[in-house]
C-alpha cells in the first residue's frame, strides 16, 4: 500500500523491531570503517575512558537504518529516500550485548519548493537500549512522493 505525503500525519510514531549488538559484528564493522582501539581491541578498550569495548557510532547508525527500513515508517514497500540528516547525537555508548530499538516519529511535513511532485518529511529517531537508555538521536529528512 503506497502512502503519499498527504497520507502522513505529524506526530505519527512507529516502533521498530529490536536488534542485538554482537561483539564480532561490531568489531568487524569498526575494523573496516572506524578502527579505533575503543571499537576493535577489548584489552585497550578496557583501559580506556569507557572501561570496555563500545560500538562505533556509525555502526549504530547503520543498524538503525536497517530498523527504519524494516518498520516502514512511510509505508510498506516504500523507499526511504534520504536527502539529509540533522543533529546526530550519541549520548550513551552502545556495547556488545545491548539490544537496540528505534522509535520513529514524523516531526514535520512540507511540500518541496524545488520538486513539486515531492514533499519533505522530517523524522525524529530515538534509539534506546534494553534498559530504556537513549543511545542515539537523529533527524533524517526524506523525499516522499505527493499524490498524483
Amino acid at each position: 500500500m503506497s502512502r503519499y505525503l498527504e497520507d502522513l500525519t505529524v506526530g505519527e510514531k512507529r516502533l521498530s523491531a529490536r536488534v542485538e549488538v554482537t561483539e564480532a559484528e561490531s568489531i568487524e564493522f569498526a575494523r573496516r570503517y572506524d578502527p579505533q582501539p575503543m571499537h576493535i581491541d577489548p584489552q585497550a578498550a578496557a583501559r580506556g575512558p569507557f572501561g570496555g569495548l563500545i560500538a562505533s557510532g556509525w555502526y549504530t547508525v547503520a543498524l538503525t537504518m536497517r530498523l527504519i527500513i524494516d518498520c516502514a515508517p512511510l509505508g510498506p514497500g516504500e523507499d526511504v529516500l534520504g536527502i539529509g540528516v540533522d543533529d546526530v547525537k550519541w549520548p550513551h555508548p552502545v556495547r556488545p550485548g545491548d539490544v537496540l530499538q528505534a522509535e520513529i516519529e514524523i516531526a514535520s511535513i512540507r511540500p518541496s519548493e524545488s520538486k513539486p511532485q515531492f514533499g519533505i518529511v522530517k523524522m525524529n529517531v530515538t534509539v534506546r537500549n534494553q534498559t530504556g537508555e537513549v543511545v542515539m538521536t537523529f533527524h533524517p529528512n526524506c523525499w516522499v512522493p505527493r499524490r498524483p
